[in-house]
């Protein structure tokens, strides 16, 4: 078990980097602690595999170090790094019983019989692999292959870090939400350091303490899950993070005022003036904007209402922009014209996709 330490780390594939938009991975520094939950989340193409590969020992960066704890393992191959990683699709050797492939890892490093029998069994009731573990891998469904590449990287409870990349691929979605239960409760029991890759952020907030979102080669956010949805710092995060992701409109500030086109939107705290040369936005979860009848808010034209289940979404026009926003279990429209209530305790400004620190009452920044 170690704490994880990327000291100024950058990589690019090309030989000869000219500048930031040469690297794969934007130079990260960072510290994963010993024994946390850690997801990299973000859209495909984004760096999140080539920062797992570095830590794993698969790609050395053009620059920068990794620390395991105190020790430099920058230079150290994979296996020298006494990690277990998990991939997208299940490693498991066909001829072996499930018994024998996660008893594997510890058989290899000479770990007493007795105390490698009881760690499998351990594992496997953790897996639900029992009913299986005298039946021989290659008969069994993908879904319970991948099962046993996840014993596989669990197994060993001597590891410095488990690292998951997208493990859940070949899962059936109806048994993703368990394994990815069953993953926490597991991260609990053993206090191990856990980095799980993915672009689904259902699973990075279910599985993570703290999520590390990326964009094009940087992080732009690393929080707890509640930080994410309740203030973005990006603009990306806040379309990236809900389902719906964040409204993200084209403003002018004025104080405690922003306008977008003509329609004026009270703030709950003052901005002091921003440059001109930046694109100034305001960003608002459809959770706290609520379509209301005309003349009760801000007038939006309605083309048509969602309804998801366990929700309805609106989908409007104000000032010629797309909106989505909640539609309250009361508020029925005869028509499209209608109209939006802010609330003002959920409205971010974003300066160049960047949050802004607002003034509260007192001076106070925010």
């Amino acid at each position: 078990m170690a704490r994880i330490t990327l000291d100024h780390l950058a990589h690019a594939y090309r030989p000869d980097p000219q500048g930031p938009q040469d690297y794969a991975l934007k130079e990260i520094n960072h510290v994963w602690s010993q024994g946390g939950a850690y997801a990299l989340l973000g859209p495909s193409g984004c760096g999140k595999t080539t920062l797992l590969n570095i830590i794993s020992g698969l790609v050395r960066p053009t620059r920068g170090r990794i620390l395991f704890d105190d020790r430099d393992v920058t230079d150290l191959p994979t296996e020298a790094r006494n990690i277990a990683q998990v991939f997208q699709f299940p490693v498991v050797y066909d001829t072996m019983t499930v018994r024998e492939n996660l008893a594997f890892p510890l058989k290899n490093r000479g770990v007493p019989r007795e105390r490698t029998a009881s760690r499998v069994e351990e594992i496997a009731r953790l897996l639900d692999l029992g009913r299986v573990l005298d039946r021989k891998a290659s008969n069994l469904t993908a879904d319970m292959k991948q099962k046993i590449s996840l014993g596989r990287g669990l197994v060993r409870s001597d590891v410095s870090a488990i690292l998951f990349d997208e493990p859940l691929t070949v899962i059936d979605p109806h048994l993703k939400w368990q394994l990815r239960s069953t993953l926490k409760e597991i991260h609990r029991a053993l206090d191990i350091t856990m980095i799980y890759v993915t672009h689904d952020q259902t699973e990075a907030l279910t599985f993570a303490d703290k999520v590390v979102v990326m964009h094009d080669g940087a992080v732009v956010q690393t929080g707890t899950p509640e930080e994410l949805f309740e203030r973005p710092a990006h603009t990306f995060v806040g379309h990236f993070i809900g389902s719906p992701g964040m409204n993200i409109l084209p403003c002018r500030v004025d104080g405690a005022t922003a306008y977008i086109g003509d329609e004026a939107v009270a703030l709950s705290r003052a901005y002091r003036a921003l440059p001109q040369s930046q694109r100034i936005e305001l960003g608002i979860r459809p959770e706290f904007l609520r379509l209301q009848h005309k003349g009760a808010g801000l007038p939006v034209r309605l083309r048509r209402i969602d309804d998801i289940g366990r929700a309805r979404i609106a989908r409007v026009e104000m000032s010629g922009r797309p909106l989505t926003a909640s539609v309250p279990d009361d508020i029925t429209i005869e028509g499209d014209e209608a109209a939006l209530a802010f609330d003002p305790h959920h409205v971010h400004i974003y300066a160049d996709g960047h949050l802004v620190a607002g003034e509260a009452a007192g001076g106070q920044v925010r």
